[in-house]
């Protein structure tokens, strides 16, 4: 039996991927959910996995093709009969295998026969045999008139804008753009990687501009010295040579997103949480904790007190819909938790934070961030998220401020704990302080709000047993 496998819906808003690794040829032999080749997407890279055990026949993909949810990926013969491979060594088992396909030929040469004086049917079933495609052979030879059809049909496609049945590989937020512009988003050339379009690419094609200014682009690039030599990647502008390097899709998704959510007023509140007496009970129970499988951090523990300072403040889990007017409030807490990766940024989210205990919690970050780091990571274990972490902590650094991660309307930065001395009943006490920035979408959540906020979380922090008692 032979399979033809397309690639899979991978998840919501997710259409197109490029493909960034083939792990198999024609003739292979594979198990079943062995890995066929791995795709990068608008959230991760992920690996498409086998349907079943068999011999590649076909490989329909190139590594750095953009692809689309449907498309052929591979074809594959069923485990049980022989591959390719095993026909090339045995011609005799292929002879009686295609005798069936003889037959039919036969069958359908004898229907030509009534309107085609000459049809040489041996000719035709030895040249089969001999794996000669039929093609070969042609009823009527009349090259010039296709060859003059061919010329007039590219000429008529010069013409033409660019137009394609295919659906145009774009990340929602241009597709909303287009929509926003007005623009049919199918006769947008992009210049991107595979023909992505990017914002750039709408706005020169929308109207006012025209398509024209679109073609001028390149102009618009920086000007030119000497024109790199052929093959190479690098290049020159007037002050010396630079290298271009496309961008990965992940670090396209993520500039997209970040311009996306800079579009919403932030604003950043700051402030100290004292973890002393948390860090002493963090040492103590670290051991308990790896024994399950998973690491105590901070970032688990500050997992469970989000979760619980999002039930007192609902409006910080929430999402804005100004299109309708409306506030949208979340019943559900699912937390995303920002993880440095070879590939960029990823946020795996840790879904209903506030049904599991500190234990469970840091298990289950510790083996999505391995996921995420070794690119294992599913695309629904990166979705659903309404709130934001990014600890920075381990890399050094006092305060930053974290960008939004929309639609969500509020994300909790932490940076590297210190110890200072602290001003406690008349003395100076070396105290263990964690900075905390909290940046929030203005148009919900007013500053006061935000003070009430952070502060909850502090207090949560520096008197554990608040937790239990108000969460």
């Amino acid at each position: 039996m032979t399979i033809e496998y397309k690639l899979p819906d991978l998840g919501e808003d997710i259409e197109t991927g490029d493909v960034i690794g083939v792990f198999v040829s024609p003739g292979d032999r594979v198990a079943e959910d062995q890995p066929l080749l791995e795709i990068e997407t608008d959230k991760a890279a992920i690996e498409i996995p086998s349907p079943a055990e068999g011999i590649i026949k076909e490989v329909h993909v190139n590594e750095g093709d953009t692809i689309k949810v449907g498309q052929l990926l591979v074809t594959i013969e069923d485990g049980k009969g022989n591959g390719k491979m095993q026909e090339l060594k045995e011609p005799g088992n292929k002879t009686a295998e295609n005798k069936d396909e003889e037959i039919q030929k036969l069958a359908e040469k004898e229907v030509q026969n009534e309107t085609n004086s000459d049809p040489e049917p041996k000719e035709e079933i030895k040249s089969e045999i001999e794996d000669e495609p039929l093609e070969t052979i042609p009823e009527k030879e009349e090259p010039v008139p296709d060859l003059k059809e061919e010329m007039e049909k590219q000429i008529a496609s010069d013409k033409k804008e660019p137009v394609s049945n295919k659906k145009a590989p774009a990340s929602p937020s241009v597709r909303r753009l287009a929509r926003e512009l007005g623009v049919e988003i199918n006769l947008v050339s992009g210049s991107g990687p595979g023909g992505r379009i990017s914002e750039k690419d709408l706005r020169n094609y929308a109207p006012g501009k025209g398509p024209k200014s679109k073609r001028k682009e390149p102009t618009l690039e920086p000007i030119k010295i000497n024109k790199p030599e052929p093959g190479s990647t690098a290049d020159t502008d007037k002050w010396g040579d630079i290298e271009r390097t496309p961008m990965s899709k992940v670090r396209r998704l993520t500039a997209e997103r970040l311009t996306e959510a800079w579009k919403a007023p932030h604003v950043t509140q700051y402030d100290k949480a004292d973890i002393t007496e948390l860090e002493k009970l963090r040492k103590e129970f670290t051991q308990e904790v790896a024994k399950a499988g998973g690491k105590l951090t901070m970032t688990s523990i500050i997992l469970k007190v989000i979760a619980s300072a999002l039930k007192v403040f609902p409006q910080f889990n929430a999402s804005v819909d100004m299109e309708n007017g409306e506030i949208l409030y979340k019943k559900y807490y699912n937390i995303g938790v920002a993880v440095d990766t070879d590939r960029g940024l990823l946020v795996p989210v840790i879904k209903n934070v506030n049904k599991k205990n500190i234990t469970k919690l840091s298990v289950e970050l510790s083996k999505l961030s391995e996921k995420a780091r070794n690119k294992k990571i599913s695309v629904d274990e990166l979705q659903g998220g309404t709130f934001t972490i990014s600890n920075l902590g381990g890399l050094g650094g006092t305060y930053f401020s974290p960008v939004l991660n929309s639609p969500q309307v509020a994300i909790l930065g932490i940076s590297r704990s210190l110890i200072e001395p602290v001003y406690i009943e008349g003395d100076f006490k070396p105290r263990l302080m964690l900075p905390l920035s909290l940046s929030y979408d203005h148009r919900l959540i007013d500053g006061a709000d935000a003070v009430r906020f952070l502060r909850w979380v502090i207090e949560a922090l520096e008197e554990p047993f608040k937790l239990p008692l108000e969460g």
